[in-house]
This record gives structure tokens, sequence and C-alpha cells, in this order.
């Protein structure tokens, strides 16, 4: 029979687990001119890249050195690993780079000496610079980083973003529109008409599913490529998707690692954004950007054409009519996960329970307990992670009786950590621009974001001692995520499976928010949940936070079999290191799936506009 997976090793099915990178020695000689060294390997990188060796461009790779590359040499993420590798992957892609710049343009891009390992345990120091690339097809950014092997430097990692097409550029800054025509016009209509009329028709090579924020950054990249770009949502309005979410939520990522592409959060913002303000930020947001969006919409049918390589597409817009779309493709952008996860219980579906039992995501806020009540209404919530924690002080505020069911272990991070470990630096009060920042981050190969992620665990859990020991001590199981690294590495390895500490914490440790640990639920009776271990929860109200299904499955609910059976899985490390099925080619020609939180949707929603923007061009993708 075969081991169990601890809750804490377990990953998203069908994903690569890969693991740690062992880091490289630190370099003896930091005394260099960080300048001078950089512009010399990017000049030797140059010659070889000009005169095609590229047996010799793997000699200024380490062994096994990484380039990763978004899209500068191949029209779907990669990460190559092994000077080898990298030099067969140079001299296959049809694409060559032309140049490789170091980037002087500021303080923090130019070449230093930096620390590769947080914390110091070990001191692995090297150079890292940000650069400047371009190719016959477009221009992009990057960063690289050396460290020293025999007193040579040599490139450890690279990175290569796509940032413009040639040809088709944002329209942003100096190419932004005039917005007006002057001169003599008959019947010269005015900005509002224009922009009613263009919302009203509809027209669109890309039809977006979704309004959240995945939908509104894909469409946000798409119109600045001048992609033609409609949005349907169900919801009667725009931000409704966080509107109607549970009544205390609250983001838990801070400001300066959620904003918004060409439109970040202005200065006054708090630092944690609650739901409701979100919601009137996306609407904000999708008003000042004028994209198309269609409100209470929802799809009736869809059929993809082989032939013509397009969609025909029925919806029922506003509740009022039906249209037909005919993009050539579709977003899918309902968030990172699939439909509603409900566990296969007993007396679930035949409602044994005579009290309220929902989802989370269906649970719209606990009801103030009136002062004197002879008796405390009773909550159960299912499920140990943000939203069960953010339910569960919900409901305790509200004067309940409440217990967690914490089926397995949680990664718990304090917020103090989160801000000042997990994201100081790169996303904090008086940090780099965040586009540097993102590619800082992502600049990273996943070996050895994991590795990095590890220590910085290790940092946090010591900063978090206390709470984690009272933790274990209330009868909470807490974890140290995938190999030990901790919250990030759960989100992307597992989608979940952690929680953000606002305050729930303390009222597990002091007892005020029981916690039922480790037995399974055998069924739902009807006053409550029976365990197998014979216990009786009693409750008035179950709430199950137990997380969503794959994203394929919502493109079954949604598009049907023929789609999501052509799919890829979505979420996880593939051999590379880089996310299955999302943000790049589904499996299914003229079909993606975008999603994830701000930050991820921020940086991903450029990579996958610009290779849906490369497909409409005809450029190879």
């Amino acid at each position: 029979m075969a081991t169990p997976i601890p809750s804490h090793q377990r990953i998203v099915p069908g994903s690569v687990n890969l693991p740690p990178y062992p880091w490289p020695a630190t370099a003896k000689d930091t005394s260099v001119d960080p300048v001078s060294i950089a512009e010399s390997v990017t000049s030797k990188l140059n010659g070889y890249l000009s005169s095609g060796d590229f047996a010799s461009i793997s000699e200024l790779f380490t062994d096994n050195g990484f380039w990763r590359d978004h899209l500068a040499l191949s029209w779907t993420p990669r990460t190559i690993k092994t000077s080898a590798a990298i030099a067969d992957y140079l001299s296959s892609s049809p694409t060559k780079l032309s140049s490789v710049q170091v980037d002087l343009t500021s303080e923090f891009r130019k070449p230093q000496i930096a620390s590769f390992a947080p914390g110091g345990s070990p001191d692995v120091k090297g150079i890292a610079f940000y650069i400047k690339w371009g190719t016959s097809l477009g221009t992009g950014r990057g960063v690289a980083r050396l460290v020293q092997e025999d007193g040579e430097w040599k490139i450890w990692t690279m990175f290569t973003c796509l940032v413009e097409l040639k040809g088709w550029e944002e329209k942003v800054g100096a190419r932004r529109e005039l917005g007006v025509e002057h001169g003599k016009q008959e019947g010269r209509k005015n900005w509002r008409e224009r922009r009613e009329g263009e919302q009203e028709k509809g027209e669109g090579e890309v039809l977006v599913i979704g309004a959240g924020q995945s939908g509104l950054t894909i469409a946000a990249r798409l119109k600045m490529l001048g992609v033609k770009t409609v949005v349907i949502d169900t919801n009667e309005k725009v931000g409704d998707n966080w509107r109607k979410r549970y009544h205390q939520l609250v983001l838990h990522d801070p400001v300066w690692y959620d904003h918004m592409p060409y439109l970040p959060f202005p200065e006054h913002w708090p630092v944690f954004t609650p739901k409701d303000k979100l919601a009137e930020w996306f609407e904000f947001y999708a008003k000042a950007l004028e994209l198309n969006i269609w409100t209470s919409t929802s799809l009736i049918s869809s059929k993809w054409d082989e032939g013509t390589k397009t969609w025909e597409v029925k919806v029922n817009k506003g509740g009022r009519e039906e249209r037909v779309l005919r993009p050539k493709h579709i977003v899918l952008c309902t968030g990172h996960s699939g439909k509603k996860f409900m566990p296969d219980i007993k007396g679930l579906s035949e409602g044994v329970f005579k009290g309220l039992a929902v989802h989370s995501a269906d649970f719209a806020g606990a009801k103030q307990q009136q002062e004197g009540t002879e008796r405390k209404r009773k909550a159960v919530v299912v499920g140990a992670c943000n939203s069960a924690h953010d339910i569960c002080q919900d409901y305790y505020e509200k004067g309940y009786d409440v217990t967690m069911v914490q089926r397995s272990s949680t990664c718990v991070v304090s917020n103090k950590a989160a801000l000042k470990v997990l994201l100081a630096v790169l996303y904090e009060e008086g940090g780099p621009p965040v586009e540097d920042s993102d590619i800082w981050l992502h600049g990273w190969p996943s070996e050895v974001m994991k590795s990095i992620q590890i220590d910085l665990a290790r940092i946090q859990r010591e900063m978090d001692r206390d709470l984690l020991e009272g933790l274990e001590k209330a009868g909470f199981r807490t974890d140290k995520g995938v190999d030990e690294g901790g919250l990030f590495m759960k989100y992307l390895q597992r989608g979940g499976g952690y929680y953000i500490d606002v305050g729930m914490s303390q009222l597990i440790i002091d007892r005020k928010v029981k916690v039922k640990q480790g037995e399974e639920i055998e069924e739902l009776v009807e006053n409550g949940l029976r365990f197998k271990d014979g216990e009786v929860l009693e409750a008035d109200e179950i709430v199950f936070a137990t997380g969503f299904m794959n994203m394929r499955t919502q493109a079954r609910h949604i598009l049907g079999d023929e789609v999501a059976d052509r799919v890829d899985d979505v979420w996880g490390w593939d051999e590379e290191g880089e996310m299955r099925g999302i943000w790049k080619g589904s499996g299914h020609p003229g079909f993606w799936f975008h999603g994830g939180n701000l930050a991820l949707t921020r940086y991903f929603s450029r990579v996958a506009a610009l290779q849906i923007k490369a497909r409409l061009e005809g450029l190879g993708a």
C-alpha cells in the first residue's frame, strides 16, 4: 500500500515538484566594479550571438545555469537549464537576439554586488543587473545574475521577457491617442456617443469571460496593443465578484504588491484593501481604461470552427437579447480555480441537516446575535485556510459559538512577517517601481525561487515562533509548506493550504474559537456533523470553506466537454518550473486561461496578451 503523502507535501495532481536548487559558492572577490564585469560579460554574449557561436555562449554560463525566457525567443514561457541546453535553445530558436545591453537607467537597475540567499545563510554573493534586449520582432527587459567560478564571472541565471512587439507597441506615453479629430466634420459625435456606440457594438477579436482582476488586466493589455476585445460577466456590475463575497473580507496582500497595469492605486490607498473598496476600484478602472464590458451577460453556447479558426459564441446580453460574437480567441478569466468543491459527505445532498449549509463562495456574512439571547447560535466552518479563518472571525464577532474543522495542516504566516520578510524590499513603501520588482521576482527560475522561499520561510517562522507555538498548543496543526518553502510554494504548487493571519489566530490561541482537528466527517445529521470518531458537533450553520476545483472544471461548465477535453490541466509546475496550462496555449486553439491574485494577473496579463497579439498578426506564435 502506498504511503500517504503528508498534507504539507501535497501539490496539484499531475504537476511536478521540482527540488530546491543548491546554492552556488559565494564570490571570492567582491571589491570589483560590477558595472565593468556586467558590460564585459554582455559584450562577449553579444559577440557570440552575432557570430552564431553558441558553443562559446554555453561557456559564459555555469554548467547548471538557467535561462528563463518569457517570449523573447519562444512563443511560450520556457525555462532552460544547463549551459549545453541553453546553447541548443539559442541555436534552434527561429528568433535571434540582436543585442543585450546593461540597463543603467536607475540605481536599482544597474549592476551591483548582491546577496542571493536571504538571511545570509549561506552567504552567496554575486553580481545582479537589469538588461535591455532586442530581436527582429520586439524589445524587452530582463535580469542577469553572475557568480564566480575559479575566479571567472559566469552567468548563473538569465531572464528575458518581451515587453513590446515592433510595429504594435502599446498605445501609452508618447504613443497615446490624440482623442479628438479637428476640422469640419458633418454629423460629428462626441466622446460619450462614440464610447456608447463602441460598447454596444461589441466587436472583438477576443472574448474575455469574467470581469474580475483577471479579465480586467488582460482586456487592458489587449486594448493597449490595439486588439478589439469584449468582456462578458454574469454579474450586474463590474466588481460584484468581490462585492458579493463575505462581509468582512479584506485582501491579505498589501497595496504595493497588488497594483494593476497602467493605473496603480493612488498614494493614499490603505495597505490592505477592503473588498467593497476593491470592487469600486474595478468599476473605476474599467471606465477609465474604456474597456468594453457587457454585464448581466451569460454564455448560451460556443462552437469552434477549425476551418476559419474562429469561435461562434451565443450570449444573453443583459438578460434582454441574444447576440452572436465571432472572436478568434476566448480567454477564461473566472479565477485561478474552477467550480466550487463540496466534499462528498453523506446527508449533504439529501438535506438532512436542518440549518444553513453553504459553500464559502455563497456565504454572505454572519448575522449579529442579539444580546441577552438564552442560547448562542453555533457555527461550524469546515476548512482552515484564508476564507475559513475570515468566516470564523466574522461569526465570532457576531456573537456565535464557533468551531473550525481542520482536516489537515495549514501553513500560517503572520501579517507582520508577510510584510517584513516575504515581500520586503521589492513590494513595500518606497520600494522600486512595481515593474522592476516583477522582473526581479519572475527572473528567478522556479528551482532557485524555492530555495529562496525556504530561506525566507525559515526567517518568517522564527519571527512567528510565539504565534505558531500558541496555535499548536490550542490544537491547530501548522506546517512549513512544500519542501519547507512556506506560503509561496503552497500557493504556486498547490493553490491553497495557507493562512495570512490578520487576527483570527489569536482567537484560536485564546480558545475563543474552537478547533476540531484531524478527524474526517462521516455524515451530516439533523443537528450538525458526525465525525468518524463518533463525536457529533452541533451546529445551526455550517460553511464549507473547502476550496475550488481545477480551472478545467470551469471550462467544462461554461464551454462544454469538447473544449474541456482538449485543454491541459491548470496550475502547478511543469518539468521546467513554468505554470501548467495558464498564461500560455491551453491545448485548445484559440482558448486561454488567465487567473491568479492581483500580482500574478498584473505580470502575466502582458505575457498572455502578447502571445494572443502575435497569433492574430501571424508572427509564428
